[in-house]
């Protein structure tokens, strides 16, 4: 009987790649777990890309709100943030996504999980330890870890097993997104000695587009959290949605910084996150 596996899937070309490596390395069953929290993209594809590919089940969870209120929301009141830049966007979602890959795995007698994460980031251990504490018996496999290929030997890696990846050679920008904020690293980026490329950025205008005039908003907040924009009370993902908008729309949130890692290195990423810039 073959070992069976829960992915967590983004569609992209780590977790992409990795659904045909774990099938390969481990002789496995593999289902996959794409949730919502505000990448802004259709779910749907994703989840028949990974049907593709060649997972035997995909499943897909809208996790915008609880992602809010029981994760960002928290953040918010504690008035957090990284080294005073970095709004902990993808750092906050992954504690949700790792405990609903414990769920599955329970759910569906999966004997491991996994994750596309790289040895030298922080986001393996906020998925390893979350994992490990909520079931310790249970196997993790990372197949980025194990195999460690550069972003070119993945692509060629994809193309030779027929795997659509939505990234190129001559785009190689790691990106990572959800309600909260943007994440993007790799390519030109990793070169400190120059300013991230424009094309990088997607959800705040640079200074030089931004309107003349300014534009003022009115937050309500109920018990340290945000409840109203501009007297309108709206859901925790539509007034977040709403506020990216308008701040990125005047170049509020942008971040540009080296950072510490929990595995010793340091290493320069760019954030975009608008609404949490005003919120903070």
């Amino acid at each position: 009987m073959k070992k069976r596996v829960i992915l967590a899937y983004s569609g992209g070309l780590d977790t992409s790649v990795a659904i045909k490596w774990l099938q390969e390395k481990y002789d496995s069953e593999v289902i996959t777990l794409t949730v919502d929290i505000g990448q802004g993209e259709e779910i749907e594809p994703i989840v028949e890309k990974a049907r593709n590919v060649g997972a035997i089940k995909a499943i897909a969870l809208d996790l915008r709100r609880e992602f809010l209120t029981d994760y960002a929301f928290k953040a918010l009141r504690a008035n957090c943030t990284y080294e005073y830049n970095y709004h902990l966007s993808a750092a906050l979602s992954r504690p949700l996504i790792a405990s609903y890959l414990v769920k599955l795995a329970k759910e569906h007698n999966a004997s491991a999980v996994s994750h596309g994460c790289t040895a030298k980031g922080n986001d393996q251990v906020r998925f390893d330890l979350t994992i490990k504490t909520l079931k310790e018996d249970l196997a993790i496999w990372a197949p980025m870890r194990e195999w460690v290929m550069t972003r070119e030997e993945e692509i060629d890696y994809a193309q030779k097993n027929n795997i659509p990846v939505p990234v190129g050679k001559k785009s190689p920008f790691s990106i990572d997104l959800n309600l909260w904020g943007r994440s993007i690293e790799a390519g030109p980026i990793e070169d400190i000695e120059k300013e991230p490329p424009e094309e990088a950025f997607h959800l705040v205008v640079s200074p030089e587009k931004t309107p003349d005039k300014p534009e003022y908003v009115e937050i309500e907040f109920e018990n340290n959290v945000p409840v109203r924009l501009n007297s309108n009370e709206m859901k925790p993902e539509e007034l977040v949605e709403k506020l990216n908008k308008i701040a990125g729309s005047h170049g509020v949130g942008r971040s540009d910084m080296v950072e510490n890692r929990l595995v010793g290195i340091k290493t320069r990423e760019v954030y975009e996150a608008p609404a949490a810039t005003v919120l903070v």
